[in-house]
């Protein structure tokens, strides 16, 4: 197997969104600091209310899907087609926004640490007006993997480890979106494949890691090389990232605020659209 290896560090950039909650954007700082197929990734953690107390009021989407993944606290998200899901810890929702949805996402508690990602997955050009649809997966839902010492939480995708496959709830023929949670112990060392088509990005969020030897700063994101396998290494109080793998759609992107499509005209039809009432 090739190991692959870090291309280029990326610090994640301090930022307010929604009604102004303070948080970590990891992914899609700027329009060409993408991962084809993802878009974003933010990372909210506090544990000062102040800081999200605000949420994220009612506001739209095109052309996407999203993937929030709760670790510490409670959010409540409602939409305008009638849902309402309440996230917990380990808690994920996946909501494909289609040709529109608009929702919200808000706090649950007063105080207390909040700490989650919302990831923005791209759709092709041809299943991006499709219609919005939503679901909630529970903690206990998703795969979890004992590592030697650690644990291998899986969101997204289908993986080949401790001797079986394991599958993940969220899954796309078109994106083929492989999203893990994977929390080493102290000095721990893992191997991991990972197909050769996907391109990749880790995120350390907790503790000390390395990649291929190589290692990675605390808060910040790596795109990896070309290769066909993930080689970890935690430093001596353990370490903890959130791995983002997906193919390539090679599409062009166009966004503004909440829509992505991928022409400028499909941008100005959704902004018509939502001030017409007529985004949903």
């Amino acid at each position: 197997m090739t190991p692959r290896s870090i291309t280029t560090l990326y610090p994640a950039l301090d930022t307010q969104d929604g009604a102004g909650v303070r948080l970590r954007r990891v992914l899609g700082q700027h329009p060409g600091q993408r991962l084809d197929p993802y878009l974003m990734m933010d990372h909210f953690a506090s544990d000062d209310a102040s800081d999200y107390i605000a949420g994220f009021p009612d506001h739209p989407h095109r052309g996407f899907e999203t993937i929030t993944y709760m670790l510490d606290g409670h959010m409540l998200h409602r939409d305008h087609m009638g849902n309402e899901g309440h996230l917990r810890p380990g808690d994920v929702q996946w909501m494909t926004a289609g040709r529109g949805v608009i929702h919200s996402e808000m706090p649950q508690q007063e105080a207390g640490r909040m700490q989650g990602f919302q990831i923005w997955l791209n759709l092709p050009a041809a299943l991006k007006m499709q219609p919005a649809r939503y679901r909630d997966i529970a903690a206990d839902q998703l795969p979890r993997i004992p590592l030697d010492g650690g644990e291998l939480v899986l969101l997204a995708g289908e993986l080949a480890l401790a001797g079986r496959v394991w599958q993940g709830p969220i899954h796309s023929e078109q994106t083929q979106p492989l999203i893990a949670d994977i929390r080493l112990a102290p000095d721990e060392r893992l191997s991991l494949p990972l197909a050769a088509e996907l391109s990749a990005l880790v995120y350390a969020f907790e503790g000390e890691l390395s990649i291929n030897e190589r290692r990675l700063p605390h808060g910040q994101s790596a795109l990896l090389s070309a290769g066909d396998a993930l080689e970890l290494t935690a430093g001596v109080n353990g370490g903890r990232l959130l791995l983002l793998a997906g193919r390539p759609l090679n599409e062009p992107v166009v966004q503004y605020g909440p829509f992505v499509m991928n022409t400028q005209a499909e941008i100005e039809q959704a902004i018509m659209d939502y001030r017409a009432g007529k985004l949903v």
